[in-house]
């Protein structure tokens, strides 16, 4: 089916259905920014304190709908002058249990390399960090809090910018993407259980997906959310990989220039198809040393990969469709209800563009 531009609308009422809802984002927003807010006014913390940021799928734009009884999730990164030197993982950790016991009583939990809050409606991960040099402290400290809470598609889209924070933080935001200072190098996080302190890159990650959404014409963060409905709803029952593993794995596969979602959906699943059934070695953005996939096991990387050529057989059959409701058809099998279904054509006619749908991305925005 030639670059599907009939099938655009469909795509965008799609992704309308699965993104995250307005009440399950307001209580992420709300959640994070009381934490933020409360950490840089903590006297006893504000000693350490250098800066914090958002990260996880929220924050790259590729968080989808949750599933019914699930809360909204969000990862806070605190960033801190703590010497590895002079504490233990456990002990830099401990540093803020004084501050969740008065903020969160019985809310919070011990995990391995950070802390979880949970709340009626939205779940925190605390994630403390360390600084490895001054100059990365300071790079920190400096960064626009605006630009510090944005995903990828508010800072993608300039006239929402313009119009919510006006046209200095735009510019702001294109000067600091334009910045290779963006791209930082790693922070040291603590793992309590191993025992030892290990790098980390979240910055990495973002700056990459930035970019590489980019290249891809705004269309790759909905080719991730749009696989990611494909693998937790058509295949319940598998559970791996899922995360960041998958974003990561669809994010090595997809396209540069792909002209739509539709063409990008194929052409990952046809890229991961190619790979092979054996479980890939995935460097991580800003540590190629770590692999993004050891935590996954061959048995669950060959049974997502059997599904994997099941649905890049179907997702090529709905692509070269010659009408509009044979391809909605196919797309509807793939990605479940949530997909519109064209109107049944009386006769063998072209595409017709649909009554009443989105038309532009605004409408179909997923901030």
């Amino acid at each position: 089916m030639p670059s599907t531009p009939h099938m655009e609308t469909y795509f965008k009422d799609f992704l309308k259905e699965i993104r995250l809802e307005d009440e399950q984002k307001d209580a992420l927003v709300n959640a994070h920014t009381q934490l933020r807010e409360r950490l840089e006014d903590d006297a006893q913390l504000g000693e350490i304190l250098v800066s914090t940021f958002l990260q996880g799928s929220y924050r790259r734009s590729t968080i989808i709908k949750l599933a019914a009884g699930q809360s909204s999730d969000v990862d806070v990164v605190v960033v801190t002058n703590i010497s590895e030197e002079e504490y233990s993982p456990a002990e830099a950790l401990d540093l803020f249990e004084g501050f969740l016991e008065e903020h969160y009583p019985e809310q919070y939990k011990r995990q391995g390399r950070s802390w979880g809050i949970h709340l009626p409606n939205a779940d925190i991960d605390l994630v403390p960090t360390s600084a490895p040099s001054e100059a990365l402290s300071q790079s920190e400290a400096a960064r626009n809090e605006v630009f510090s809470s944005l995903d990828i598609e508010s800072m993608a889209n300039r006239d929402w910018l313009s119009k919510r924070y006006g046209s200095m933080t735009a510019s702001a935001v294109d000067s600091i993407m334009d910045d290779d200072s963006w791209k930082h190098e790693p922070l040291r996080i603590p793992d309590r259980e191993a025992g030892a302190w290990e790098s980390t890159d979240p910055l990495s990650q973002i700056s990459w997906t930035v970019d590489k959404n980019a290249r891809c014409s705004g269309h790759y963060v909905n080719v991730v959310k749009a696989i990611k409905w494909w693998w937790r709803t058509q295949h319940p029952d598998r559970k791996y990989p899922k995360g960041y593993p998958l974003e990561h794995l669809i994010g090595d596969c997809c396209p540069d220039g792909i002209a739509s979602v539709a063409e990008g959906v194929v052409r990952t699943f046809e890229s991961i198809v190619e790979l092979g059934p054996n479980k890939p070695f995935l460097s991580d953005r800003g540590i190629p040393s770590n692999n993004v996939m050891e935590r996954v096991s061959q048995g669950d990387y060959s049974a997502f990969y059997e599904c994997v050529v099941e649905a890049a057989d179907l997702a090529r059959a709905a692509f070269d469709s010659e009408d509009a409701y044979s391809a909605s058809e196919k797309w509807r099998e793939l990605f479940g209800e949530e997909f519109p279904l064209a109107a049944k054509p009386e006769s063998k006619a072209a595409f017709t563009a649909r009554a009443g749908a989105a038309t532009t991305l605004a409408e179909a925005n997923f901030a």
